[in-house]
């Protein structure tokens, strides 16, 4: 039950998957700031049962109010380190989301799932809805779960995936942004403080980068087992044909940006991953951004992406 008539609740499809959204009523009168800090637990709430939540209507349209309401729900932000993809600071601990070209999709993912460190929460924030496309899909990670395969399951849990990055100057991110410094004294003490396996090089790449992480994660409040890992976008397979030729020729498989494994270091099978993705696509839910739109995820509990789009497209993220 909501505590008002100012808020009118929804789901985005029959089916009831997906984010719970809860529409602002009587804009006039309504104060959102008010209204998150009275409810911040009833949020909580319905983050643990659907995963995510979508604000609608909230009267908010700028950066510094949308700062506002995050720090409301959560005060510690995260800076944005071990980074994978390119992004922005808007100021404070506000980013882009990952800027990437339009004609692109991101698949689904766990936000820094390829790491042993990761935000509970992220939020996100339209600013600027695309002419076309551009949505931002969500998956629950707990039905993820469920449908994958138990043979693939049981062999990823017990091998768990192992993240390979090699740090090219002029391809992908460089290592000065990945850990955000320039000292590499600095780079080797996060690498031995998140038991990442380190070493420079003298031509290319500069550096070589390994760590191993769970494939599954058990949710530390709600108990439920959910598939959290970026074994399928991390793999060379996720890059279109001619990309993936292209970066082989030129610096060899074993160079490329970026790579996934299984821990022990055994290749994935492509039909595994085939089988992994094929699940995501089943469980994806897409809706159409409006201007103002505040998302938030347990970052656990659901999976999120984004769709190739046409015209400007501008959407802020924030980690908690």
């Amino acid at each position: 039950m909501l505590p008002d008539s100012h808020i009118k609740s929804q789901f985005l499809n029959p089916e009831e998957k997906g984010p719970l959204v809860l529409e602002a009523q009587g804009k006039t009168t309504f104060n959102p700031f008010e209204w998150v800090k009275e409810n911040n637990s009833l949020l909580e709430t319905y983050l643990l049962k659907h995963g995510g939540v979508l604000l609608r209507n909230f009267n908010i349209y700028s950066m510094s109010e949308f700062n506002r309401i995050v720090q409301i729900i959560s005060p510690e932000l995260l800076d944005y380190m071990y980074r994978s993809t390119p992004r922005t600071r808007l100021g404070g601990k506000i980013y882009t989301a990952t800027e990437y070209p339009a004609d692109r999709i991101i698949p689904l993912h766990n936000e820094n799932a390829y790491s042993r460190s990761w935000p509970k929460k992220i939020f996100f924030f339209s600013i600027i809805v695309a002419d076309e496309g551009g949505e931002t899909p969500i998956a629950d990670s707990r039905n993820v779960y469920k449908k994958i395969d138990p043979h693939i399951k049981n062999k990823f849990e017990e091998y768990g995936v192992m993240y390979t990055r090699n740090y090219t100057k002029g391809i992908d991110l460089n290592w000065q942004e990945v850990f955000q410094t320039k000292e590499k004294e600095k780079v080797e003490k996060y690498c031995q403080e998140n038991e990442i396996e380190y070493e420079w090089k003298a031509d290319t790449p500069e550096l070589t980068t390994r760590q191993t992480c769970r494939a599954t994660l058990v949710h530390p409040i709600s108990g439920e087992p959910v598939w959290f890992n970026q074994a399928h976008l991390f793999h060379i397979s996720s890059l279109d044909e001619t990309s993936r030729v292209s970066l082989i020729k030129e610096l060899g498989e074993t160079n490329i940006p970026r790579n996934a494994s299984y821990g022990n270091g055994m290749p994935f099978e492509n039909e595994v991953l085939d089988h992994i993705r094929e699940v995501y696509a089943s469980e994806k839910v897409k809706f159409k951004w409006h201007k103002g739109d505040i998302m938030i995820l347990d970052n656990i509990l659901m999976a999120h992406g984004r769709e190739s789009f046409v015209g400007e497209r501008k959407v802020a993220v924030a980690m908690a």
